[in-house]
């Protein structure tokens, strides 16, 4: 796949399915479904062979509760941490609070994490278990959604990185910058490419989606207009893949081979999550609107706070004289 990504024009379509019109499956959509079945078969595999206090049929009524959690706390994070004008933006279509508009994107793996946490402990105190080994449980698994999730922000061309040089072998353009474009520049773009009517009367926000649709359907003018104009970037969603998703979910498998103690794997989880979330914000560009603050994005100012609870999670349980749970091994 690497070799697709050089000096190449973000073209990805993010719709997967077109069921008809108005009805696509988006992979954004479907990155959550794959995330939550990997966390459902990980988790039975756990009960079936770990130590556990959940039941070997409980796992698939488990994995829905921290799921909803998850995507509340992740959208309503994205929006106090991010962009809180969106509690005071409403429309004339569907679901006309953009609050809930999660078909357009906008998620906070902070607000996610907190969201989940909650989530647990609601189900702990109605099934009375241990909300020590559930957020374990829910620890092992998030680093394969996190994997699809990132994928997902590529496809969708969101969260892209920072400036590169053009030369890097894995230089991506992304359309998708010209959101963040001035008029002026918009307009001379529209001059190469005239829209429809339809579009034009409709102002330069719904030029700068039709343009990228075109790129997206291979339209080879606004391909050449993207490579002359869109800066290259780094391809930051799968540094973000890796590092977050595939490489954090390997070392928690190493860890819980054998049962461990109660919040030692969510405690690595928080921790090594911040630590790589800190190295890939240095390659991702920080969000539009929200400039650094002393050199640092505001995902790593949210991650050195979760670097510091995770830490704590990690010594209180080394501390704890508890039986240890869990394990995925024979």
């Amino acid at each position: 796949m690497l070799h697709m990504l050089a000096a190449y024009v973000h073209d990805i379509d993010p719709y997967a399915i077109m069921l008809w019109e108005d009805g696509p499956i988006r992979w954004y959509g479907l990155s959550y479904l794959f995330g939550f079945l990997l966390a459902y078969l990980q988790i039975r595999r756990i009960v079936s062979v770990g130590h556990s206090s959940l039941q070997p049929k409980e796992p698939a009524d488990f994995v829905i509760v921290p799921a909803i959690g998850l995507v509340v706390g992740g959208r309503l994070g994205y929006v106090l941490f991010y962009s809180p004008d969106m509690l005071f933006r409403f429309t004339d279509s569907m679901p006309f609070w953009d609050v809930l508009a999660i078909n357009k994107g906008g998620m906070a793996s902070h607000g996610g994490i907190i969201g989940l946490i909650i989530a647990c402990w609601y189900y702990s105190y109605r099934r009375k278990h241990s909300l020590s080994h559930l957020l374990d449980l829910c620890a092992m698994t998030a680093p394969i959604g996190v994997f699809f999730g990132r994928i997902a922000n590529f496809v969708n061309g969101e969260l892209y990185g920072r400036p590169c040089d053009p030369d890097f072998a894995l230089a991506v353009k992304f359309p998708q910058e010209m959101e963040t474009w001035d008029n002026g520049l918009l307009t001379q773009v529209s001059r190469e490419l005239p829209a429809p009517d339809h579009v034009v009367n409709q102002g330069m926000y719904h030029y700068v989606h039709w343009f990228i649709k075109q790129v997206q359907n291979h339209n080879e003018k606004a391909l050449e207009i993207a490579r002359d104009w869109v800066t290259p970037r780094h391809p930051s969603q799968i540094y973000q893949a890796l590092l977050e998703g595939l490489l954090l979910w390997i070392i928690l498998v190493i860890i819980w081979r054998k049962p461990r103690k109660p919040l030692v794997v969510s405690g690595w989880f928080c921790t090594l999550y911040a630590v790589f979330r800190v190295i890939a914000e240095f390659f991702r560009e920080p969000d539009y609107g929200i400039g650094l603050t002393w050199g640092l994005s505001r995902g790593q100012w949210l991650s050195f706070v979760l670097f510091a609870f995770g830490l704590g999670m990690v010594v209180f349980a080394a501390k704890r004289k508890v039986e240890p749970m869990g394990g995925w091994l024979k």
